[in-house]
C-alpha cells in the first residue's frame, strides 16, 4: 500500500508546537508555531552527520503540502550531493559583497592563509598579479553585487566587458580569460569559507588566454638570428649604463632558461660555484614560488663566470636599485630600455628566453627529461636526484645549451666547455 502523504487536513489539525510528519518523503513535514502560522520543514543529516533542521516556507500562497513536498525531493537531492542547504541559506542571509570577499581573499593570501592547487603558500609575485586584476577588473564592475546573487550569465557578461576593446581599439581576450579565472579561484575560496554554495564560473567557456610559446630565431633558413639582436641590445645596454644587474639578469636569463622570478629572486647562498650548481627554494623573503618547492639547476660555465663577474653587495644576486627586495618593475622597465636599444620584437619577453633555451635544446637532441632537469620542470622523486651536485650528464648538457646560446648572441663560449653536439635518430 502506498504511504499516505501529508495532505491540507492534517496540515489544518495542527496544535501549538505540534509536528506532522509525511510518511512519503523522509524529513519532510509541517509544524506549527505557538501561534497560527504553520512551517513547512525538512529535517535531514550533512555528510559529516549533523543534524539540519531546513525552513522550506510558511503555509500559504505558494507554499501548499505538494509545493512544498516537491521543494523537499529537490532539497533531498542536494543533500545526497553532499550540499547542505541550511548553512547555503544562513549564508545567503548573511551575503557579502564582491568587495568585501575580494578584501577577505587578499588579506588570507597576505597573510599566507592562502594555497595554491599545489599546496604551496601563494607568493608575492602572482598575488602581485592577482591585486591588480582585481582592482582593474573585478572590483569596479563586481564590487558592489552580492556574493550569492553572481550568476554564471553575469560572469560570461563580466568576460566580454573586460574583453571589450580599449582607447587604444585593442580586444583584451587574453586578459580577460586569465581574469576569469581568477574570478573562478576567489568563488572558490567563498564555497570553501560557506559564502555561497557554488561556483558561477563553472561552464563558463573562457576565450584563448592569447598566450603563444614565441622562441627566438636563431638564423636558419626560415628565421633571423633574434639572439644576435638580444645580444646586441645586452652590450649596448652595458655602454649605455643601464642598472647593471638587470643587464646581468638578463644575460643570466638567456644562458640558463630559468623563469624570471627565479632569477631575480636568486640569492648568494643558494649558488655553490664549486660544484657548479643552484639549490632554489621556496622562498616568501625574495618572492619567489619554485613550484618544485626545492629545485636543483646545473650550473654552465658561462652562467658561473657570469655569476664571479659579479660583485656581492648584499643577500641577492641581482639587487634592486632601491630597497632590499627583488627587482620586479625596475626589471620590466630596464628590459623595455634593452630591447628598444637593439631592436627587439615587441613581443620578446624574459619569458621567451626560456622557452627559446628548451627549444634550443631540443633542436640539440637532448631529452625532455634532461631539458626538464635544466630549466626546473622536473617534479617529485626525479628532484631528489640532483639534491646536492647536478651529474657529468646535466653539466655537460648547461655547457652545450650555454655555450650554442652564447654564440648565437655573437659572444665567446665559456673555455672549458664541450658541446656535445647530440642528433636524435630518424626512422630508416
Amino acid at each position: 500500500m502506498a504511504k499516505q502523504r501529508l495532505g491540507l487536513r492534517q496540515v489544518r489539525a495542527l496544535k501549538p508546537g505540534e509536528i506532522a510528519w509525511d510518511p512519503s518523503l523522509r524529513g519532510f513535514g509541517a509544524r506549527r508555531q505557538r501561534g497560527e502560522t504553520i512551517a513547512y520543514i525538512l529535517a535531514y543529516r550533512t555528510k559529516e552527520g549533523r543534524q539540519r533542521w531546513f525552513t522550506i516556507g510558511t503555509h500559504g500562497n505558494p507554499w501548499t503540502p505538494e509545493t512544498a513536498r516537491t521543494e523537499a525531493e529537490k532539497l533531498r537531492g542536494e543533500v545526497a550531493e553532499g550540499r547542505d542547504p541550511a548553512a547555503v541559506k544562513k549564508a545567503e542571509r548573511n551575503a557579502k559583497t564582491i568587495g568585501e570577499l575580494l578584501d577577505a581573499y587578499l588579506a588570507d593570501a597576505e597573510a599566507g592563509r592562502l594555497m595554491t592547487k599545489r599546496g604551496a603558500v601563494k607568493k608575492s609575485s602572482p598575488l602581485g598579479t592577482d591585486k591588480s586584476r582585481i582592482e582593474a577588473h573585478i572590483r569596479p564592475r563586481l564590487g558592489t553585487r552580492q556574493v550569492a546573487a553572481v550568476t554564471r550569465v553575469d560572469v560570461e557578461k563580466f568576460m566580454h566587458d573586460v574583453a571589450a576593446p580599449n582607447a587604444a581599439g585593442k580586444v583584451r581576450t587574453g586578459a580577460a580569460a586569465r581574469t576569469v579565472g581568477l574570478l573562478g579561484a576567489i568563488f572558490t575560496y567563498a564555497v570553501k569559507h560557506g559564502v555561497r554554495a557554488d561556483n558561477p564560473c563553472r561552464g563558463v567557456v573562457r576565450f584563448a588566454d592569447g598566450r603563444r610559446e614565441r622562441r627566438l630565431g636563431v638564423g636558419d633558413e626560415d628565421t633571423v638570428n633574434e639572439y644576435a639582436v638580444l645580444g646586441e641590445a645586452l652590450r649596448k645596454a652595458d655602454a649605455a649604463s643601464l642598472w647593471p644587474p638587470a643587464v646581468q639578469a638578463a644575460r643570466f636569463l638567456a644562458l640558463t632558461g630559468w623563469r624570471r622570478g627565479e632569477a631575480l629572486g636568486l640569492c648568494w647562498t643558494e649558488v655553490d660555484l664549486a660544484r657548479r650548481v643552484a639549490i632554489l627554494t621556496d622562498d616568501s623573503k625574495t618572492g619567489r614560488s619554485v613550484k618544485t618547492g626545492r629545485s636543483v639547476r646545473p650550473l654552465s660555465h658561462a652562467a658561473c663566470d657570469l655569476l664571479r663577474e659579479i660583485s656581492r653587495a648584499g643577500d641577492l644576486v641581482f639587487p634592486a636599485i632601491n630597497g632590499d627586495g627583488p627587482m620586479t618593475g625596475g626589471f620590466e622597465q630596464c628590459w623595455h630600455r634593452m630591447a628598444r636599444l637593439g631592436g627587439l620584437a615587441p613581443d620578446v619577453t624574459p619569458h621567451v628566453l626560456r622557452h627559446s633555451f628548451a627549444s634550443l635544446a631540443a633542436d640539440l637532441g637532448y631529452a625532455d627529461s634532461t631539458i626538464a632537469a635544466l630549466i626546473g620542470h622536473i617534479r617529485g622523486g626525479m628532484t631528489a636526484r640532483y639534491v646536492h651536485a647536478a651529474d657529468a650528464v646535466l653539466l655537460a648538457a648547461a655547457d652545450a645549451l650555454a655555450n650554442r646560446v652564447a654564440e648565437l648572441m655573437g659572444d665567446k663560449a665559456a673555455d672549458d666547455a664541450v658541446i656535445p653536439m647530440i642528433r636524435k635518430a630518424h626512422p630508416a
